[in-house]
């Protein structure tokens, strides 16, 4: 006997957190839209008509006059420098030190996990000023050395793959040691394809830290000729300002904006290619095995 299924109804979508969900993204990306046409009016204009955008109006003249006051092109190439090394120790070192935690039991491993997680309530100024003494001893000041080295694994890393790796099945495990495979080679073989999208989401917080971080490398570049993009954009307007004679306030304000307008396009391009990854790493990162 057959019996016709009855056809469920769909739940009606919440208009109310809809609106509310819309209001939210028009106030967040409001000044985004706002600095990035704003960039491309002329300098009076921004100040005369703030809200407003004329497509006649159209002009690369903030951009042009950016890139011949400001030294953009060597913060991005040092910004760059430290994102790939500094990244890359990050996913290499973070998952291996939350695989021990997860997985192996050791005298003290509650203790020192502990004591890694207590780094978190530091806050950061309380350490600038014992870093920079122990750069200057090394002689690291206004070097790469000193801009990757320090942070590169930072707890937060250790504590979001250690979430991840407890919900790895130690029966995985176990068989891949049975089946005579190193200690390395069960984590890089078993483990690292398990949790892929919980890397993935470290990977692009991990770019948007060291991308935006301003606080450490203003005091450990101090030269010019070290300063990452952050750095850079900070200074802005004493660099227009002393390499135009007689730049005004439009002309300064313009220029900030065709910068600021650069340096975001990197971060909403990784947004937008890895936002599914991004999203599914923090659901990885939310499980507890």
């Amino acid at each position: 006997m057959t019996t016709l299924g009855v056809r469920q109804r769909k739940p009606r979508p919440l208009l109310g957190s809809h609106a509310f969900l819309l209001v939210l993204t028009v106030a967040l990306l409001a000044p985004v839209v706002w600095a990035i046409l704003s960039s491309f009016k002329p300098a009076g204009e921004i100040i005369r008509n703030p809200l407003g955008f004329d497509p006649a109006t159209f002009t690369l003249a903030n951009f042009r006059g950016m890139f011949q006051d400001v030294p953009i092109g060597s913060g991005f190439l040092n910004t760059g420098i430290v994102l790939v090394a500094k990244g890359a120790i990050t996913m290499f070192c973070a998952p291996l030190a939350a695989y021990a935690f997860a997985k192996y039991r050791f005298a003290g491993r509650n203790l020192i996990f502990g004591a890694v997680l207590l780094t978190l309530m530091l806050p950061t100024i309380v350490l600038v000023i014992p870093l920079l003494l122990e750069m200057k001893e090394l002689g690291w000041v206004n070097t790469y050395q000193a801009l990757i080295l320090p942070g590169s694994v930072d707890a937060f890393a250790i504590f979001w793959m250690r979430q991840v790796i407890a919900a790895v099945p130690d029966e995985l495990l176990d068989a891949a040691r049975v089946d005579g495979c190193g200690e390395f080679g069960i984590f890089w073989r078993v483990v690292v394809p398990a949790i892929r999208p919980g890397l993935a989401g470290l990977g692009v917080l991990t770019i948007m830290n060291i991308y935006n971080d301003f606080v450490w490398p203003v005091v450990a570049a101090s030269s010019s000729r070290m300063a990452t993009l952050q750095v850079v954009l900070s200074t802005l307007a004493q660099n227009i300002s002393g390499n135009r004679v007689g730049a005004d306030y439009a002309t300064v304000t313009g220029e900030l904006l065709a910068a600021a307008s650069i340096a975001l396009v990197p971060l909403l391009i990784l947004f937008i290619v890895l936002q599914k990854h991004f999203i599914n790493g923090i659901l990885a990162g939310s499980v507890k095995g």
